[in-house]
């Protein structure tokens, strides 16, 4: 169910007194015009860096998006666990080796805040070697074409 605090609590009371129920905050994410033409603007990024569009797209997460700090047991391989990740360092603990690791969220995982710094962030990378982007006022637009927000 989505609605206002109102419409949710009226329909909580109408619902089977034995279940629980979590409730969380809608957040905006980017529309799909905004995530097509974020990967566009990467594939023309990675062709010009001449690295392959997963690299590039790696490369800006790391410039500009949102990542957590987690130390592991050093043993532990984060593939499979983790998509987007860096290794920053190590330690020890009661004897016991760590490595420290920044975790990155992906881009269909952030909200519409998040991805704003990260398009805007490869929009500048973009302009800085030549490539044509749309102006302010067209991105703005952008979360209006497509008609409804991406879930």
């Amino acid at each position: 169910m989505i609605g206002n605090a109102q419409a949710i609590i009226q329909w909580l009371f109408e619902q089977d007194k034995g279940k629980i129920f979590e409730i969380k905050e809608k957040k905006q994410k980017r529309t799909l015009t905004q995530n097509s033409y974020y990967w566009s603007l990467v594939n023309q990024l990675s062709s010009i860096l001449r690295m392959n569009n997963d690299d590039c797209h790696f490369l800006m997460l790391q410039r500009y998006g949102q990542y957590e700090v987690i130390s592991v047991l050093s043993e532990i391989d984060l593939r499979g666990y983790f998509k987007y990740y860096k290794e920053i360092g190590h330690g020890k603990v009661q004897g016991k080796d760590f490595t420290h690791y920044k975790i990155y969220k992906g881009s269909s995982q952030m909200d519409s805040k998040e991805f704003a710094v990260l398009l805007d962030g490869v929009i500048s990378e973009c302009e800085e070697v030549g490539i044509p982007t749309l102006t302010p006022k067209e991105i703005a637009e952008l979360k209006f074409i497509g008609g409804k927000e991406n879930d």
